[in-house]
C-alpha cells in the first residue's frame, strides 16, 4: 500500500464531523468534553449540560427528573439520527463495499443500543473498539476508518474524533533509542481520537535481529489495553501478512473486537468508480473510451500491482495526460467538449494494451 503520509510523515486527518459539517449540535460538543466515565471505555452517552446518568434528581424534585430523563431520550435520539446519517454519507461515498457496510452498521447499532442501555440504567459492559482492516490497496480502507472515527466521537467514545495515520516510518527508529519517543509522540497526537496503521504487519520482521519494530509493537499493546478509553486503534494491511502477524503477536488478537476483510472491486464497481472520478474533475470519456477503459479495468486487474480504486485513478490522470499531448499545439482551437473528453485512443496507448507478456505493469501505464 502507498504511504499516504504528507511532510511531516504522520497524518492528522482530523476531525471527520458528522452530517451538517459539525458534531451534530452544541450538546454533541459538550457531552463528548464533559461526560463521566462509567466504565473501561465507557462515557456516559445521556449526559447533557455536563450533568450525568448517575446524577440524582432527588434536590429537584421528580419533575426534574422527568425532564432529565425526557432530555436523556432525545438526546439518544438524536445520537441515532446521526450516526445514521453517518452510515448514509459512507454508503453514498463508497461504491460497493457491502459487507464492510454492514459490519460497520452492526458496529455503530451496538454501540448506540448501549447509550440506549445506559439511559435506563441497565448493565454495559466496556466495548472491544481496536479494529483490523484487511485487504487489497485501494479498497476504502482509510475513507472507513474516517466515518467510524466520526460515529465513536458522536456517540461519546473518543473525546475528538480525529484519524491519524501512520505507516512502519512513522513508528520505528533506525537506531537504539530512536523507537520509543517516534511512538509515543504518533500515539501522543492520536489520543482521543483513532490511530490507523496501514501496513500493520511491516512492524514485525523476525528475520532482523537489529529491527526495532518489536519495541514499538510492546508499546503500542500497552497502550491499547491500559489508554482503550481513550484511543481506537485500527491496523490494516493485506490479509494473509496480517494473519502472520496476528500469529506472531497474540497480544493483537486479543486486544482486537472487529476483523473487517474489503473485498476488491469487481470490473462494474470500478467503472463507476472511474466515472465518479470524472464527474468530479469534469472529464468524459466518449463512448468508445468508456469500453476501452472497461477492457483496460479487465486486463490491468490481471497485472501485478493492482489497487483497485487507486489503479482506476492513476489510469485516469495518465488518459489525462494522454489527452493533453494530443491536443497540444491546438489547445487555442479546441471548444469546452474537445477539453473535457477522454477519447478512446487515450486509454489504447496504455502499455496494457501493448506486449501481454511484459513484466509487471507499474501504475502509470
Amino acid at each position: 500500500m502507498a504511504n499516504i503520509m504528507t511532510n511531516p510523515s504522520w497524518r492528522n486527518v482530523g476531525p471527520a464531523a458528522p452530517a451538517g459539517g459539525d458534531t451534530g449540535n452544541a450538546q454533541a460538543a459538550a457531552r463528548v468534553t464533559t461526560t463521566a466515565k462509567t466504565g473501561p471505555g465507557i462515557h456516559s452517552g445521556s449526559t447533557i449540560g455536563g450533568a450525568t446518568g448517575t446524577s440524582s434528581a432527588t434536590d429537584t424534585g421528580t419533575g426534574a427528573g422527568t425532564a432529565y430523563a425526557d432530555c436523556a431520550g432525545s438526546e439518544t435520539a438524536n445520537g441515532e439520527q446521526d450516526v445514521l446519517r453517518l452510515l448514509a454519507e459512507l454508503d453514498a461515498e463508497l461504491i460497493g463495499l457491502a459487507p464492510v457496510k454492514r459490519r460497520i452498521r452492526e458496529i455503530a447499532a451496538l454501540l448506540v443500543v448501549d447509550m440506549a442501555r445506559r439511559r435506563h440504567g441497565l448493565k454495559v459492559g466496556a466495548p472491544g473498539l481496536h479494529m483490523s482492516f484487511t485487504g487489497n490497496p485501494g479498497t476504502g480502507k482509510t475513507t472507513v476508518a474516517m466515518r467510524m472515527a466520526s460515529i465513536l466521537h458522536r456517540l461519546g467514545y473518543v473525546r475528538k474524533g480525529h484519524l491519524v495515520a501512520v505507516t512502519r516510518d512513522d513508528l520505528v527508529g533506525q537506531y537504539i533509542g530512536h523507537t520509543a519517543p517516534k511512538t509515543k509522540e504518533v500515539l501522543k497526537k492520536a489520543m482521543g481520537g483513532v490511530l490507523f496503521i496501514d501496513e500493520a504487519y511491516t512492524l514485525y520482521r523476525p528475520e532482523n535481529e537489529r529491527d526495532y519494530g518489536q519495541e514499538s509493537i510492546e508499546i503500542l499493546l500497552q497502550i491499547m489495553e491500559n489508554r482503550r478509553d481513550d484511543l481506537v486503534v485500527i491496523m490494516a494491511g493485506y490479509d494473509d501478512r496480517m494473519q502472520t502477524f496476528f500469529e506472531c503477536n497474540p497480544g493483537f488478537s486479543s486486544r482486537i473486537a472487529h476483523h473487517i476483510d474489503f473485498p476488491d472491486y469487481d470490473d462494474d464497481e470500478l467503472a463507476r468508480i472511474a466515472q465518479r472520478m470524472l464527474d468530479e474533475i469534469g472529464y468524459r470519456f466518449s463512448p468508445d473510451a468508456g469500453r476501452a477503459f472497461a477492457r483496460y479495468v479487465e486486463q490491468r486487474r490481471q497485472r501485478p500491482h493492482f489497487a483497485n480504486a487507486r489503479s482506476v485513478r492513476n489510469a485516469i490522470d495518465r488518459a489525462r495526460m494522454r489527452q493533453a499531448g494530443r491536443l497540444f499545439g491546438n489547445i487555442a482551437q479546441a471548444d469546452a467538449r474537445t477539453l473535457s473528453s477522454i477519447e478512446a485512443e487515450d486509454i489504447l496507448a496504455s502499455r496494457v494494451f501493448g506486449d501481454e507478456n511484459r513484466g509487471a505493469a507499474d501504475e502509470t501505464s
